[in-house]
């Protein structure tokens, strides 16, 4: 196997000192230009790439930052991903992602200094997970649950109060058997809009009932196969459908015209999130629109603050919106 090109090397081809390369190219202005230009060149040439171990060694710093999750599925992390990626390339840093269901890889890359900070989606990381974390002084910002301490942040949509919100608006409509269809219990959004609704039935006067709550766990494909068998075996159907996300109302809406249903004639279905799928899809979604860049970008912005030692960890809450659209309608008394 062919010798790695060190900064040696790239000194030789350009005939200067390994301090004239290293200056050259961090940037430091006292080398003329001339000399830089043909440092540049030479490591160019050379395909040479800076020892980032050792630059981590040297200032304690990867400009790095870690994100963790189970899974990057579907339109909510595509935007999200996206929005992370480029804010953090806008300081300078890269965004490497770890990609795992297993609980130990996801703390090795986080405990084993290869970041600055991390974004988590998450909650598998218990208490005692935590607690190594801050006993490591690694800054994180947290999307799936809501928290602030002096190495912890967060950035969370107003999941209960939507959940309310929009549980609201379809009584207001006249719909007394509202069904949900939830997402992955534990996850601080899935759980959050659930309670929104729960809480919405209980000052209306409307008994909770499990029977019409529905697994979908945020995905299209289940939450059409649980809507479509929730569908085939109750004589009392309800007249609207509550998701968890869009997608599962869309999965939802799929089960509806399948069983010979329309929507919003026969059922009245809402959604969450606002993802671009919806302008594709027939009838347009009502839905609670969430800024999803804007959570990513923020919580970058605050993760540097905090690896920088500019503040401390702090709780921010992005507020969505109900945009009323063609899948709901009044029910006529």
């Amino acid at each position: 196997m062919a010798n790695r090109t060190t900064i040696r090397d790239v000194a030789k081809e350009a005939n200067v000192s390994i301090a004239t390369v290293s200056k050259a190219l961090n940037g430091i202005d006292v080398v003329r230009p001339e000399t830089k230009e043909r440092v540049e060149a030479a490591a160019d040439k050379l395909h040479y790439v800076p020892n980032l171990m050792g630059k981590q060694l040297k200032n304690n710093r990867t400009k790095m930052i870690g994100f963790y999750t189970t899974s990057i599925s579907g339109p909510y992390f595509s935007i999200l991903v996206e929005a992370i990626a480029r804010e953090a390339e806008a300081f300078g840093y890269a965004v490497n992602v770890f990609l795992s269901t297993d609980k130990r890889v996801v703390l090795n890359s986080i405990l084993g200094g290869v970041v600055d900070g991390i974004i988590g989606f998450e909650d598998f990381l218990n208490s005692d997970d935590l607690a190594a974390i801050r006993r490591e002084q690694i800054k994180a910002v947290f999307i799936d649950r809501n928290i602030q301490d002096e190495h912890f942040g967060s950035v969370v949509f107003d999941s209960y109060n939507k959940g309310k919100a929009a549980t609201d608006y379809l009584l207001q409509l006249g719909h007394r058997n509202i069904a949900f269809i939830t997402g992955i219990e534990g996850v601080y959004d899935s759980d959050e809009r659930l309670k929104g609704y729960q809480d919405a039935l209980k000052e209306a006067g409307i008994p909770y009932c499990e029977d019409v709550i529905i697994q979908g766990f945020f995905e299209e494909n289940r939450s059409k196969e649980a809507v479509d068998v929730f569908l085939k075996n109750r004589s009392d159907l309800p007249t609207a459908f509550l998701a968890g996300n869009d997608l599962s109302a869309i999965g939802a809406v799929k089960a509806i015209q399948s069983n010979g249903f329309d929507v919003p004639h026969d059922f009245s279905v809402v959604g969450f999130d606002g993802i671009e799928l919806l302008d594709y899809f027939t009838p347009h979604l009502t839905t609670v629109y969430n800024p999803i860049a804007e959570q990513g970008r923020l919580a970058v912005q605050h993760l540097l603050r905090m690896v920088e030692n500019q503040e401390k960890g702090q709780a921010y809450v992005l507020e969505g919106t109900l945009r009323i659209s063609h899948s709901t309608k009044r029910i006529e008394k």
